[in-house]
């Protein structure tokens, strides 16, 4: 890990972020989505201040961390949904921990108290990922939507902040 660094994400990074994505996406565990968005959906859709990028010695983007509001609603302003995808070649290394424990720390500072997600119940490397990093299994959505001509159930999870 003394090789990897976590900074801020910049449009710099989109070409990156947005193949990282599409890899997870094409890995079919990741989201009902299949398309990655363009860069302007994409730094419409998350929170300006809590998008981070795990690079490497040479600032090549390893893995990406980012939030989305929940709602519009200002009673939910603490409320948000997050992703982290890690790029395959470096999956297995602690990237997308250190990026998750990056952006709790940046979200409660923030004073952001839920962090929340949505993963398909065969994503188990992301299940144990998040319960480690605190995060509880709220419950099982049950055939939910369709992906690839099939119904998925999604697993929701959430983080309470102990802080706020």
């Amino acid at each position: 890990m003394a090789d990897i660094t976590v900074r801020p994400m910049t449009s710099h990074d989109a070409g990156r972020v947005l193949a990282i994505y599409q890899a997870g996406l094409d890995a079919g565990n990741a989201s009902f989505e299949t398309t990655a968005p363009t860069w302007t959906a994409f730094d419409a859709a998350k929170l300006p201040d809590h998008r981070l990028v795990a690079v490497d010695a040479d600032d090549i983007v390893l893995g990406w961390v980012a939030v989305a509001p929940t709602s519009s609603r200002p009673v939910y302003a603490g409320v948000v949904e997050h992703s982290v995808y890690v790029d395959p070649a470096a999956q297995g290394r602690g990237v997308a921990r250190l990026l998750l424990d990056l952006l709790i720390a940046s979200t409660e500072a923030a004073g952001i108290w839920t962090i929340q997600s949505g993963v398909f119940p065969e994503n188990t490397a992301s299940l144990t990922l998040h319960q480690r990093a605190g995060f509880r299994i709220i419950g099982t959505r049950e055939r939910v939507g369709r992906h690839h001509g099939r119904w998925r159930d999604v697993v929701l999870l959430e983080r309470r902040s102990p802080l706020i």
